[in-house]
């Protein structure tokens, strides 16, 4: 009697093992058992490894699981039947079931999903070796899970780099927090995942905002344009605007006038052929996404690239410090214009120029307006309203009040922005 009880004591705390192990081996933090293995943790490496089989880990713990269960179950009845009869099978069945429910399932689940890390890597040198004994059975149960599962069509390959990206999206939201540094890191952390889905043709600087030279003027007004200008790569044209025969780097042009000046003859500035000086222009269609062009960039060693049309115009041109911008937002120094574009007001609206990007506007405001269509929020308003407004006009739409404060030809110049509260829109 007391061998049969010390048995089905042993079988439970076996199960309780068994599914505590599978709770926290299942619920650990792949990111810090990755880290703990690159500082050279080798329970950590085992963990990584057993989760890289996860179907044969499942297995052996499902199994041995069963086992105990089973047995301790057949035990029970046994007992109750030697003791109360037929009606021992009724005991025993309530029994094992509260005794099973309470301290091999409830319990060390609950405790293992709040210490899964902890508490894997204090069991995994015991899980391991059941894997490895109960491998040639797992196996066996696999390959035959697998083939019912073909058999029914319900076997299907899964698409890991998708749902890499959607639990990498998932993880980032679940960490909510009003930290102000917290919100920033995730708006990085979202844009970083959304370089390969936004187009060059939505962060560029758009041509009538280049500081562009004219290749035909004298070496001295050019050199005259490049000292004024803060920007240290500069494109050239001839003829046209459109013509963009060269970008010209300021180093190099200083470098030669500083050769020249220094031959004591100061009409040889006048010989500088700054067309010359100047880089092969890289021209680059308007579609291609910011993780390609990123990738592009690191490839031919270049920062800087002109944006075309699907007719060959120029449209704008687009840096390495403007998909730089688009993960950690504005990047000034020194020899930057400070204008951002966007003045809040005290009544809570914003003063917005027309040419500031959707897109900078949802990242540093939280809002969600719609950037498929439109670019800028100038873009947005003519493509919602379907025309060009009037200054004084008002539009609602996508919860915010938009009114144009001017413009300029056919180009809106300012808008005023009011997100409309919800007892407002009701």
């Amino acid at each position: 009697m007391l061998e049969i009880l010390s048995a089905i004591f042993v079988l439970l705390l076996l199960s309780a093992f068994f599914s505590g192990s599978e709770t926290a081996l299942t619920a650990v933090s792949r990111p810090l058992m990755h880290q703990l293995e690159v500082n050279g943790n080798r329970r950590a490496k085992t963990i990584n490894r057993l989760n890289e089989h996860r179907d044969r880990l499942i297995g052996a713990i499902l199994l041995g699981n069963n086992l105990v269960n089973i047995l301790a179950s057949a035990l029970a009845t046994s007992f109750m039947i030697t003791q109360y009869g037929e009606t021992g099978v009724a005991y025993a069945t309530l029994t094992m079931t509260l005794l099973v429910l309470i301290f091999s399932e409830i319990l060390p689940k609950t405790y293992a999903i709040r210490n899964a890390d902890r508490m894997s890597l204090a069991i995994v040198p015991f899980v391991n070796a059941l894997v490895y004994i109960l491998a040639p059975v797992t196996r066996a149960i696999n390959f035959l899970i697998r083939q019912v599962l073909k058999l029914f069509g319900m076997l299907h390959p899964i698409d890991g780099l998708a749902f890499s990206s959607e639990e990498l999206r998932g993880a980032i939201e679940l960490h909510d927090d009003e930290d102000r540094a917290v919100e920033h890191e995730r708006a990085m952390l979202r844009s970083v995942l959304d370089l390969a889905e936004v187009q060059v043709g939505e962060i560029m600087v758009h041509r009538k905002d280049v500081a562009m030279i004219n290749a035909g003027q004298s070496a001295d007004k050019v050199v005259e344009e490049v000292l004024a200008s803060p920007f240290t790569r500069i494109p050239l044209w001839q003829g046209q605007p459109d013509n963009i025969v060269g970008v010209l780097h300021a180093k190099a042009l200083l470098r030669t006038v500083r050769v020249e000046s220094n031959n004591g003859e100061k009409s040889g500035i006048e010989g500088i052929d700054v067309v010359s000086l100047a880089a092969k222009p890289w021209f680059i269609p308007e579609q291609t996404t910011l993780l390609d062009q990123l990738h592009e960039f690191r490839k031919r060693r270049e920062h800087f690239a002109l944006m075309v049309d699907e007719y060959g115009s120029f449209m704008g041109i687009v840096t390495l410090e403007d998909i730089l911008e688009e993960i950690v937002g504005d990047i000034t120094d020194e020899h930057d214009i400070d204008v951002t574009g966007v003045v809040r007001e005290s009544d809570g609206s914003f003063v917005i120029k027309g040419g500031v990007t959707i897109r900078d506007l949802n990242r540093d405001f939280g809002w969600q307006l719609p950037d498929e269509e439109a670019a800028t929020v100038a873009g947005l308003i003519m493509h919602e309203s379907r025309r060009i407004p009037e200054p004084g006009q008002a539009f609602i739409f996508h919860g915010m009040k938009f009114e144009v404060l001017q413009r300029m030809r056919q180009r809106i110049t300012s808008v005023r922005v009011t997100p409309i509260k919800e007892n407002e829109k009701n």
